[in-house]
């Protein structure tokens, strides 16, 4: 959720070092950020509310002479947005700087005991308590690593700490629950909650696994905890081909996503028949098989779901993956859970994932982010190779999950030419959807659309998934209130939301669902909604139609892809800021 940066080296521009870091990190999503360095024996703050954007440190902070230095994006939690909540945090001394991921749920009684014994609080935070635990530590004589290991033993949660300490120049990182890396070079040591972040400085990393704790200073130690017992750490040599992302001619990386689609589908038709195979074994010889993601991801795994059973003949389980630790009676060691994640760092995915190992389960995680959480805990791993997602909503990671799980069922079903065949048709249309004539019909509905403050979509089968999905996009992009319902449920209770001029966009694929679904739109007409149709064939029950290719299941694609288009579009439309980085919303939720 949280961007984390830190750096010790040789180095006296630390405090830029982690500003820079910060800013690869930004598509993660925040509302407030900060940087701490060391300035001889004390730590100087810099915090501020809103985006980095263009903007550079304070002149009196990036003119300091520092080696030692931390940095932090925050999405609030506890605490409203302010500069006072801000991360980093002091101590009462000012050499003790602490910036955290995750909820320590047990703070306040530690505030309040605190207090008591004269610690000054300037947050609302439940992150303060951390340098003020360690502080009464240090007065008792332990040493600093030991203050750390025996704070986070106190707390409980899923958090990842990371505490910097002036006199001794050294960070102390433990983590249990949200992602962290290390990484060294010749200059120095650097601490991130993403690979991506340190990439430019080195390829030599560590990943922190739950329940470590280790120290970057003037060399690297490992840590078990509780006891502390140390361990040798094991570098990783990282040769992955990270691409610089820009938005080249487009103004937003949102809108340079959604047109990046037509490859990512074309590669996937080309290139992943063994992948598609793999991931069809496991299921074909598995006694029960679960798919699970969250939000989009989700909406993905719901669409699997009426892939296998209606191109392969298999049934397979869907969950919502905070939803799954409800489920896991049914595991066994021969069941198989496929997690799907763009990030592979969502923690309602990795706790069941990690419950779900426990019993026994394989793994076989589908995921856009190699040598994420997900990515290392999976006995099997599947890359969506979509590249890097910058803009928070999901869309071409979508796009490349729907079509893993597509050519999966068709490779199930020993059929796996003809899922190639239906994916570079669907790519073909994808590209069609985004020339700029049909663009135009899209911004005409936005147009319309914009003013409105409700939109309910309907679909059945596989475009109940669509709707779904559509109405998060809507949501999440433009902040316009969208319901996606199966077209059966109108009848039970959603009808009585329908007035005149009622926006509704109904999702017509040419398959075994498309004379019910006109019935349920002429439901909605009947009682004055304005009716949108996206499908492959054109009805007087739609004011306004908007044609796919008639691409049988595959028909989802196109469809969502238009939906992404009607959001963007819509958002602009309604003066979002910046569509890149929604409200509230965060690119890795690593909290629960």
């Amino acid at each position: 959720m949280c961007g984390i940066f830190g750096y010790v080296g040789k180095s006296n521009r630390a405090q830029d070092i982690v500003f820079e870091g910060l800013k690869t990190l930004e598509y993660r999503g925040y509302d407030s950020w900060g940087v701490a360095a060391k300035v001889k024996k004390h730590f100087f703050i810099e915090k501020h509310i809103g985006k980095i954007g263009n903007s550079k440190l304070n002149s009196k902070l990036s003119g300091l002479n520092s080696k030692l230095s931390i940095g932090h994006t925050r999405w609030a939690t506890h605490g409203g947005v302010t500069v006072e909540n801000a991360h980093p945090h002091l101590d009462c001394t000012k050499t003790i700087a602490v910036m955290h991921n995750g909820i320590i749920e047990n703070y306040e009684f530690f505030k309040k005991d605190l207090i008591g014994k004269g610690h000054m609080f300037v947050s609302e935070t439940d992150t303060e308590v951390v340098p003020h635990l360690i502080e009464e530590y240090l007065k008792k004589g332990f040493g600093f690593s030991t203050s750390v290991r025996n704070t986070f033993n106190l707390l409980t949660g899923l958090n990842a700490i990371i505490v910097a300490f002036a006199p001794s120049s050294e960070i102390v990182a433990v983590k249990n629950g949200s992602p962290l890396v290390l990484g060294a070079d010749r200059e120095g040591l650097f601490i991130s909650s993403d690979v991506s972040g340190l990439i430019s400085h080195t390829r030599k990393i560590i990943f922190l696994e739950d329940n470590q704790m280790i120290i970057l200073g003037k060399k690297i130690k490992l840590f078990e905890l509780p006891q502390g017992k140390e361990i040798r750490p094991v570098f990783h040599k990282i040769d992955w081909k990270f691409e610089k992302e820009d938005r080249g001619k487009f103004k937003y990386f949102l809108l340079k996503e959604i047109y990046d689609q037509p490859k990512i589908i074309e590669n996937i038709a080309l290139n992943y028949s063994q992948e598609a195979k793999k991931l069809a074994r496991l299921v074909e010889t598995a006694f029960g098989t679960f798919m699970l993601g969250c939000g989009t991801a989700s909406y993905a795994a719901l669409a699997g779901v009426y892939f296998f059973s209606r191109v392969a003949n298999k049934h397979v389980n869907f969950s919502i993956g905070s939803e799954f630790n409800y489920l896991e009676n049914y595991l066994t060691p021969q069941s198989l859970v496929i997690p799907i994640s763009q990030s592979g760092e969502t923690i309602d995915v990795i706790e069941p994932v990690k419950r779900a190992r426990e019993k026994g389960s394989k793994i076989a995680a589908v995921v856009n982010v190699l040598g994420s959480t997900l990515y290392r805990q999976a006995d099997t791993k599947i890359m969506l190779g979509a590249g890097m997602e910058k803009a928070v909503v999901g869309t071409k990671s979508f796009t490349a999950m729907v079509s893993v799980l597509l050519l999966t069922a068709f490779a199930l079903a020993k059929r796996e030419k003809e899922g190639e065949r239906l994916l570079r048709k669907t790519a073909k249309n994808v590209r069609e959807i985004l020339r700029d004539d049909f663009v135009l019909k899209i911004k005409k509905i936005a147009e319309k659309l914009k003013d409105k403050e409700h939109i309910f979509l309907i679909g059945r089968g596989v475009s109940y998934a669509t709707a779904l999905e559509a109405s998060l996009k809507l949501k999440e992009t433009s902040y316009v209130h969208a319901e996606g319902f199966a077209g059966g449920e109108l009848k039970h209770g959603v009808i009585a939301l329908i007035e005149k001029d009622t926006p509704c966009i109904v999702f017509a694929p040419n398959d075994e669902t498309y004379d019910d679904i006109l019935s349920n739109a002429q439901e909605i007409k009947a009682r004055g909604g304005f009716m949108i149709g996206i499908g492959p064939k054109e009805n007087n029950v739609f004011d306004v139609f908007l044609k796919t290719e008639d691409l049988s299941i595959a028909t989802i694609i196109p469809q969502v892809v238009i939906s992404q288009l009607l959001a963007f579009y819509l958002a602009i439309k309604k003066g979002v800021k910046d569509p890149d980085k929604p409200r509230n919303l965060a690119k890795s939720v690593t909290v629960k």
